[in-house]
């Protein structure tokens, strides 16, 4: 069997997605009221999304709230509330826009992977539904068959995302030198590490401040959504 040539990476959360799904998990528990005093659990998200936008928070502080919300049920009950957050909150959010990059990828027979900062439990079921097989994810630890709201190894996010996507392909029996050309489509600064030292940076749906690196270093920029609201409209 040959080994590939091209990768394809993808970040999730405004990406791939035009929301963000740990704030939206995150949310959805606290108005269904499964995360503790809903308005004190809808106020910690929305300032730990405050702080992420800004670059200021850290994994271990993000973990602290998201992963301690999977320590709040049985593993059958986080079953049946991520099916019921994928039908009201996940499905309706698969733009056609995702899903054609996503195939143009993998049509052409392209390496494809999420790499997410997002929780391995929160993101399995949504990279299933994009049909990819490869799941790059922060890791809950897990004891006991229970949550324990800790992070299990090195978290996806920032530089962390690198040595993560390098472990991947080290167990694949892969190097990502190996590659003619690699992608990886993001919408977030935290990720310029990532971005750096890939071949084919692509700013996606990028916030002010990845536009402005973007526009400065000759990066692609892709609107992907309003691509999508343009071809509708």
């Amino acid at each position: 069997m040959n080994a590939p040539k091209y990768l394809a990476l993808f970040d999730l959360d405004h990406t791939l997605l035009p929301l963000d799904s740990d704030y939206q998990w995150a949310d959805f528990l606290a108005r269904t009221g499964r995360a503790g005093d809903p308005v004190a659990a809808q106020r910690l998200n929305e300032e730990l999304m405050e702080r992420y936008n800004q670059g200021s928070l850290t994994a271990e502080e993000a973990a602290e709230f998201m992963l301690g919300l999977l320590t709040r049920g049985e593993a059958h009950e986080l079953t049946a509330w991520h099916q019921e957050f994928m039908q009201e909150i996940v499905q309706p959010a698969l733009m056609a826009a995702a899903i054609e990059l996503v195939n143009h990828h993998q049509q052409q027979g392209h390496l494809c992977a999420i790499v997410t900062a997002t929780n391995h439990f929160v993101t399995a079921p949504i990279a299933a539904a994009f049909g990819i097989e490869h799941l790059i994810a922060t890791v809950p630890e897990q004891k006991e068959g229970r949550y324990t709201g800790k992070i299990h190894g090195v978290p996806s996010f920032q530089a962390g995302k690198i040595t993560r996507v390098d472990q991947w392909l080290h167990d694949l029996g892969l190097r990502r030198d190996q590659f003619e050309r690699i992608w990886f489509y993001s919408d977030s600064p935290n990720d310029l590490p990532l971005l750096e030292v890939v071949s084919d940076p692509v700013a996606t749906n990028p916030s002010p401040a990845l536009r402005d690196v973007a526009l400065a270093r000759g990066w692609q920029v892709l609107d992907l959504f309003e691509t999508m609201m343009d071809a509708k409209s």
